[in-house]
Order: structure tokens, then C-alpha cells, then sequence
């Protein structure tokens, strides 16, 4: 279970292929090398899953990164080009929820739905 302010791992695929290789050419049990690599079993046998039935590209991370303006608001000082970015992202998300009918009001924290 997961402890309030806990940090979580992030593995890339490579990562991933590096942990599973072993078990992939049965060099090691699963259970001996889980605890020799510190590594959950589980996470290890649905790595193993994922890459027998896709590859490589099973292993690849493939959550929502969420909301993309969060990389911008969660900083202090923008460089020029990350503000030119942030300022392009919500213009796009402003236009995209006008075609959709939404009305927006003073800076678009206000947001109605107009049909």
C-alpha cells in the first residue's frame, strides 16, 4: 500500500527488458531472482506477460501523462520558449473547447456550456 508522499519508480522499456532477460532465457527462478533484484514478482511476471505477447513494445509505458499544462504551472521561473509553449497550449485547449460550445469568461477559468 502506498504511503502519503511515496515515490514511485518509473522503469523504461529497455529497463524492463534488462529485469525480464534472465527469466526470459530461464537462467533464474522467478521467485529467487524477485528477491535478489528487489523487484515485485508480480510486476515481474506481468512485464514477462506483456513482452511475449507484444515485444518490446508491450514494455513501453503507456499511461495519460494528464494534464499538460501541469509541467509549465508546477515551475517557478519559464524559460522563453517554455512560456511560448505554455501560452500555445491553452489557446489550443481555449479554441478546442469553443468548437465544442463552451463559453469561456475573464482569463477561461470560468467555463459554461452554452448549448
Amino acid at each position: 500500500m502506498a504511503t502519503k508522499g511515496q515515490k514511485f519508480k518509473h522503469w523504461t522499456a529497455e529497463e524492463k527488458y534488462k529485469l525480464i532477460e534472465p527469466l526470459l532465457k530461464m537462467e533464474k527462478g522467478i521467485w529467487t531472482y524477485s528477491k535478489e533484484t528487489g523487484v515485485n514478482s508480480g510486476l515481474l511476471y506481468a512485464w514477462l506477460k506483456k513482452y511475449r505477447e507484444n515485444g518490446m513494445e508491450g514494455l513501453k509505458n503507456k499511461k495519460n501523462p494528464g494534464n499538460p499544462l501541469s509541467k509549465y504551472q508546477n515551475k517557478k521561473k519559464l524559460t522563453k520558449e517554455e512560456q511560448l509553449e505554455y501560452e500555445n497550449m491553452k489557446l489550443r485547449i481555449e479554441n478546442e473547447l469553443l468548437k465544442k460550445g463552451y463559453l469561456m469568461k475573464g482569463d477561461g477559468t470560468i467555463v459554461k456550456f452554452t448549448k
